[in-house]
């Protein structure tokens, strides 16, 4: 029996394995969370299997999305980060990289669960879509450009609606896999 996708996964087996086992995947973890915020940073203007293909090398040295580290971050290691073909050598993604993990932690210190906090845009509970067509699946939503709003508020970079809205997909607060693929009719028991 064939498995039936959404549309948008190619026959890499990487790709392939993400579809299945983490799109659409509810994430409460906080260090996973921050490093898909990160990543969909990372991938602004890319294909998303580029940045998947890196993302082990981008935990390798980002220090394994640990925020209080990245925050040290000084120019010197920027820019050490910037020699390394394991990586997007983008200046500007890097240093947001920095802001956002500085950001983050001022969300702590402020006393907001960033978990919380972030899940509260969608109530708290995976939205779950039923698009028919990979042309029904939103690229922003009201709750994506609520997101982006309230980040770039706080000092974020790098999550405008479209990126908070394949971040949002990413980490499971929106299921948005297609009525025919498989994973699917798994979004009701993810909760």
């Amino acid at each position: 029996m064939e498995i039936v996708r959404c549309a948008w996964v190619s026959d890499d087996p990487l790709y392939q394995a993400y579809h299945d086992h983490e799109w659409g995947v509810p994430v409460h973890d906080e260090r996973r969370l921050f490093e898909f915020l990160l990543l969909e940073g990372a991938q602004a203007g890319l294909s998303w299997i580029t940045v998947l293909r890196k993302r082990e090398r981008y935990r390798e040295l980002f220090d394994g999305f640990d925020p209080e580290r990245i925050a040290r971050y000084d120019e010197a290691r920027r820019a050490a980060l910037l020699t390394d073909p394991g990586i997007v050598r983008n200046r500007a993604k890097v240093a947001a990289a920095v802001l956002n993990a500085r950001a983050w932690l001022t969300l702590r210190a402020e006393g907001i669960d960033p978990v919380a906090w972030l899940w509260s845009f969608v109530g708290g509970q995976p939205q779950i879509n039923a698009p028919r067509t990979l042309a029904e699946v939103a690229a922003r939503t009201p709750q994506s450009e609520a997101m982006s709003r309230a980040l770039l508020k706080r000092g974020f970079k790098f999550v405008g609606p479209t990126i908070c809205q394949a971040f949002m997909q990413a980490v499971g607060m929106v299921n948005d896999h297609t009525v025919d693929c498989f994973c699917y009719r798994d979004a009701f028991t993810r909760r």
